[in-house]
């Protein structure tokens, strides 16, 4: 009888440690279960889908265990504040959750994106000012017949944004009222325009003042409507003016001239506070950004610089920073789509481009493309025909598919609040397949997200202060974590 006892109790021993070196152990073998003492939430995506953005809880201990390679958090060494996480509501996004959706569909959607408790906790979003290529039709605020002009804007009118997204974004605020909100134009009116057409042209250059008006009717008039606009783009993507949607060509000195003369000293006239963000356009240029800001009257009224994804490479947003550490960057666009399905690729490449690659190179946002797309990948305005949407609002019974953007987000904006500072981290060079980055929020808790880019779990330790706690993430798994 002793002999099978020591023999079963060898058995087990040999497998836990086994188990505790393989490929399917959640917890370091040493991982307390007292349930009174757990202090940090974890939430977990497994890029196998096993698990998304599943809660657990840990034990904080008053040191780091032995074995485990640490992660080392500094909350006294402080970088960028952050303003938020999202995505775009287009015309699109707004038709669908608007006319699309039963009002009770509709709540519980939004509760789900924007509640921070509820859902995922959305805190920024990007607005088109008229027309992209995801609308239902071509139009901006001011359209006339294509001689006339309207220099006094007695034609302005918000009458096309009043359909749907007006409405649904006052139900936005209604549960989160304290949204970052950025206003971007595809095209201004086609009279402003060389070409006297939506598509392509440049600002007529008399028209730099009353296009400078227009941005202030704009947000003007969204105030009215109990919205607030946070932030402005002066032209989306300046740089591709071909598209057979909303578009116009708009160099750096062009934009430099308008904001120095026009826009920037009519917001100080008329009061307003709405940062304006430069460029907008993709990572492979930053000499755009770069000859606005060494333009001292420009660099006075310009907040900082918008930067996309769809080419270059992230560190763009560094060279821009350390060029004029003083200016704000912001991550404002991406897509994801039909051409890349695997949700572990995505997962991991959004990580370590858009989510953790812009907040180490100093964004304080990182926003995505289309909130909401149907199943056809639409409706689209002669744009991408199979850009993803963050969600999948299917047709005609509104049914919600939460993509892997969704998730992607939900690893951010649920848990770095607006106003948290990235802080210092340092990983010891062991864990050469983890990523991470943290935060401290306003009210003090600390947050660190993990991404762990290789094919084995990876156990590791994380240190703040006196307080530390162990984990072990599977292969290309995202991993929140959030304490006191």
């Amino acid at each position: 009888m002793v002999k099978q006892t020591l023999l079963l109790l060898f058995l087990f021993l040999s497998i836990s440690f086994s188990s505790c070196k393989g490929k399917t152990n959640p917890t370091p073998p040493d991982q307390p279960t007292n349930e009174t003492d757990k202090k940090v939430v974890v939430n977990l995506t497994r890029g196998d889908k096993i698990r998304l953005l599943m809660q657990d809880t840990l034990i904080l201990y008053p040191q780091v265990p032995a074995d485990w390679p640490v992660i080392s958090i500094d909350t006294s060494i402080v970088f960028q504040e952050i303003d938020g996480y999202g995505a775009a509501l287009t015309g699109s996004a707004a038709y669908l959750i608007h006319k699309k959706m039963t009002a009770e569909q509709r709540r519980e959607l939004l509760l789900q994106l924007f509640d921070p408790v509820k859902g995922i906790g959305i805190s920024f979003l990007r607005l088109t000012m008229g027309a992209s290529d995801f609308s239902l039709s071509d139009f901006t605020y001011d359209d006339i017949p294509i001689n006339e002009t309207d220099f006094a804007l007695e034609h302005f009118s918000l009458s096309q944004d009043l359909d749907d997204l007006i409405p649904v974004l006052n139900e936005i605020l209604a549960i989160n009222p304290n949204l970052h909100l950025m206003g971007t134009p595809w095209s201004p009116p086609a009279w402003m325009k060389t070409n006297k057409s939506l598509k392509g042209g440049k600002l007529r250059p008399d028209c730099y003042s009353v296009y400078a008006d227009y941005f202030v009717r704009y947000i003007q008039e969204m105030k009215a409507h109990g919205i607030e606009i946070t932030h402005i783009t002066p032209q989306n993507e300046p740089l591709y003016f071909t598209a057979n949607y909303p578009c116009m060509e708009m160099q750096a000195e062009e934009q430099a001239e308008f904001i120095k003369h026009h826009l920037g000293p009519k917001f100080a006239a008329a009061g307003i506070t709405t940062k304006i963000i430069n460029y907008d356009h993709n990572w492979d240029n930053t000499a755009y950004s770069l000859h606005i800001l060494n333009d001292s009257l420009a660099r006075r009224y310009t907040a900082g610089s918008g930067f996309h994804a769809y080419a270059g490479n992230v560190s763009a947003m560094s060279t821009v920073h350390q060029a004029f550490p003083d200016k704000e960057l912001h991550f404002t666009e991406i897509s994801g789509g039909a051409w890349a399905t695997d949700f572990g690729d995505n997962l991991m490449w959004n990580m370590q481009n858009i989510f953790i690659g812009t907040a180490v190179n100093w964004s304080r946002s990182a926003l995505l493309w289309n909130l909401a797309l149907d199943q056809n990948y639409g409706p689209t305005n002669n744009g991408c025909s199979n850009c993803r949407g963050v969600i999948t609002i299917s047709q005609p019974d509104g049914q919600v598919t939460f993509n892997e953007e969704y998730y992607s987000i939900g690893h951010f904006a649920r848990y770095v609040r607006p106003g948290a500072k990235r802080i210092s981290h340092l990983r010891q060079q062991s864990l050469f397949k983890i990523d991470a980055v943290a935060f401290l929020n306003p009210d003090g808790s600390k947050v660190l997200v993990v991404t762990n880019y290789g094919d084995d779990y990876q156990t590791f330790s994380v240190k703040q202060g006196q307080k530390a706690f162990s984990y072990s993430i599977p292969a290309k798994s995202v991993a929140s974590f959030t304490w006191d």
